[in-house]
């Protein structure tokens, strides 16, 4: 596996290591995703019968492992159309949050995942916008500048 090489490339791979991170810890302890996320956690006879809160979060948290592993391999390939790709799902991932949050269906420490996903999305386009000044305003491509 090589490194990212481009601005664009290292802000895909961070936020791929710790979505990968992150689904790996919702897997093995998903109370401590719904802990870190803010959500009341109730012990199993807490629960309702037909509370499936654990079974979404193991599942939430192999999308979230998945995707790590997606996002890292994008990096890794310099796989630029992608990078542009998630700056518009991620903006659209931090409306849709962040709404839920002023909503009050999530609590407030929800929108900390919000934050994450709109930085994550400024940072990928400033990464984006970074790498094609530095090639000369020409489009760079998984072979280099200029294509």
């Amino acid at each position: 596996m090589r490194l990212p090489r481009s601005a664009a490339g290292w802000t895909i791979a961070v936020f791929g290591g710790l979505a990968l991170l992150l689904g790996a810890v919702g897997l093995i302890r998903p109370e401590l995703t719904l802990e870190l996320l803010g959500f009341e956690v109730l012990e199993p006879a807490e629960r309702a019968t037909g509370d499936h809160t654990r079974t979404f979060v193991v599942a939430s948290s192999m999308a979230s492992f998945n995707m790590g592993v997606y996002y890292l391999l994008a990096a890794c390939l310099d796989w630029r159309p992608f990078f542009g790709f998630t700056v518009v799902f991620r903006l659209l991932t931090f409306t849709v949050f962040s709404t839920l949050v002023l909503t009050e269906v999530a609590p407030g420490r929800f929108f900390g995942v919000a934050l994450w996903e709109g930085l994550g999305a400024v940072a990928t386009a400033a990464g984006l916008w970074y790498d094609r000044r530095r090639n000369g305003n020409q489009p760079v491509t998984a072979t280099g500048a200029g294509g």
